[in-house]
């Protein structure tokens, strides 16, 4: 598979976009009225063309495959003439012979000498991790407690944290789990693990944990499980146990008063960049996801890697359709085979139920010029550069391993960004064609715009316009050093939009999997 925006620019008066030699469609470039001639392809368009939908450049039979990127992502529903609109209504889903070809393409990272890598402004921690942000982090056992953790962190505004500049709030992290579920089992591991996570989190200096005191969520079980301690940076409030809500509440607050002396005792210092872990991310995907953000961000993906940092390609239903690609990339079959099983429990647990695995994208994706998940995961697994995949992770699991790695989450953002910070990602990298206006705390997201439309349309909640790569301004290449400039500079505590807006503490989503009762 070849990768022509990296090889040559876009042609600026071109109205379409031909990605490979082997394709049989383009992508238009901008609204194209019917009966227009496309000079550089030979075709006149036989119907409107919406900008990021595709147009046939020869005739095509029904059943034959359709290629974007020289990989198919559908079949003719009937047959195509030269010129003629390609959308759902005439590009099928259908059965494709797929070859793992385990660990056949994988290249070891060409890391760059320690010397040479990359620095930004981190906090380093005692453990020897390092934040990009400082954060308190009010955390519950069960939703029951969630009213007190959202009084506390209210009351510790902006005025009151004045005399503790190096901290970057008192965020509340509440969910509706805890309670009303399985007392053992997966769902219960996977909250745990959630709010673990979070808890040990480099960008959180200290952490209080409310809970109400009969839940199934039990705190004392749930510190044992995960090794966790009371002590100066992390507390506990049980509801029950304090007097009540009021009670709890002014617990809160001096539990948090005694750590903000200690939460502000940092400095930001030289890092090197191997301690940047990102959560790749893509929601409100259009036609040019696949084009310019994506690919773009991969190529910051492999100068991250080249430094040492972390990159967690996540999302595992939206890369249904192309998960042979993965596998040949990956460093062993046995980390090939661990992502086949996981899609795999997708592909079961979703069997029968109208979702976009079973091959119907959204409506806004549909808008945006995606025909189907073939073509949406052809697009999303761009994020992830050409490095080689070292591992292999489960939902909210710590990843311990440098470089590029998969975690499984679901293709929900918020809940699939959560397990990624839960993680360890100390940044997420969010890429939109559509507009999303998504956010997270304590890790800060940086959206990349597909194109430039849209961009100027959301400018105040768009980081990065890679509608560039579309215009013709800028290659992939360079806009993926320009995207890792942001990174650095993001992480050494410049605010992305989104964290200046305040978006994010609404955005914190725990996997809800399993039956509740």
């Amino acid at each position: 598979m070849t990768d022509t925006l990296v090889n040559a620019p876009v042609r600026p008066n071109d109205p379409v976009i031909r990605l490979d030699p082997d394709d049989n469609v383009v992508v238009a470039r901008e609204d194209i009225p019917a009966g227009t001639e496309v000079g550089s392809e030979g075709v006149t368009t036989l119907a409107d063309i919406p900008l990021g939908h595709k147009i046939a450049t020869r005739a095509i039979r029904k059943g034959e495959p359709i290629l974007k990127y020289s990989t198919v992502i559908g079949f003719a529903g009937e047959d195509l003439a030269p010129g003629a609109y390609l959308h759902v209504h005439n590009v099928l889903n259908g059965d494709v012979k797929k070859d793992y070809r385990f660990a056949e393409e994988y290249r070891p990272a060409d890391l760059l000498p320690a010397d040479q890598r990359a620095t930004f402004m981190g906090i380093r921690r005692p453990d020897g991790a390092v934040g990009t942000r400082n954060y308190i982090g009010l955390f519950i056992t069960v939703n029951c407690s969630a009213t007190v953790a959202r009084k506390v962190a209210a009351y510790f505004d902006e005025e009151r944290l004045a005399d503790y500049p190096n901290v970057d709030g008192v965020v509340a992290f509440v969910h509706e789990q805890g309670c009303g579920m399985e007392l053992t089992g997966e769902p219960m591991d996977l909250l745990r693990r959630t709010l673990a996570g979070y808890i040990r989190h480099p960008n959180i200096a200290g952490a209080v944990v409310f809970s109400l005191g009969c839940e199934r969520n039990n705190l004392p079980k749930f510190f044992e499980e995960q090794s966790l301690a009371s002590g100066k940076m992390l507390h506990a409030v049980t509801m029950q146990q304090v007097g009540g809500t009021a009670a709890a509440i002014e617990a809160g607050k001096q539990a948090v008063r005694e750590m903000l002396p200690l939460a502000n005792d940092v400095a930001r210092e030289p890092c090197s960049a191997e301690h940047i872990s990102i959560g790749l991310q893509c929601g409100g995907s259009d036609g040019f996801s696949g084009l310019s953000a994506n690919p773009a961000l991969g190529k910051a993906v492999d100068i991250l890697v080249r430094h040492g940092g972390t990159a967690m390609l996540s999302e595992t239903p939206e890369l249904y359709g192309v998960e042979h690609t993965l596998t040949a990339r990956m460093r062993s079959r046995e980390v090939g085979e661990k992502f086949i099983d996981r899609i795999n429990w997708w592909l079961d647990y979703t069997k029968g139920r109208d979702t976009q695995m079973n091959g119907v994208v959204s409506p806004g994706n549909q808008a945006g010029g995606l025909a189907n998940i073939i073509e949406k995961a052809l697009g999303g697994s761009k994020k992830g550069g050409s490095a080689g995949i070292e591992d292999v992770f489960r939902y909210a699991e710590p990843v311990t391993t440098k470089g590029l790695v998969i975690m499984d989450t679901p293709g929900f953002d918020p809940v699939s960004a959560t397990g990624q910070i839960a993680g360890g990602a100390n940044l997420i990298c969010f890429t939109t064609g559509r507009g999303s206006c998504f956010g997270s705390f304590p890790a800060p997201t940086i959206k990349l715009a597909t194109n430039t439309p849209m961009f100027s349309r959301m400018v105040g909640d768009m980081d990065i316009n890679c509608g560039a790569v579309i215009d013709g301004q800028r290659s992939l290449d360079e806009m993926g050093e320009d995207i890792f400039a942001t990174i650095l500079a993001i992480a050494s505590g410049q605010k992305s939009k989104s964290e200046a807006l305040g978006v994010g503490e609404e955005e914190f989503a725990p996997w809800p999997i399993g039956v509740t009762g």
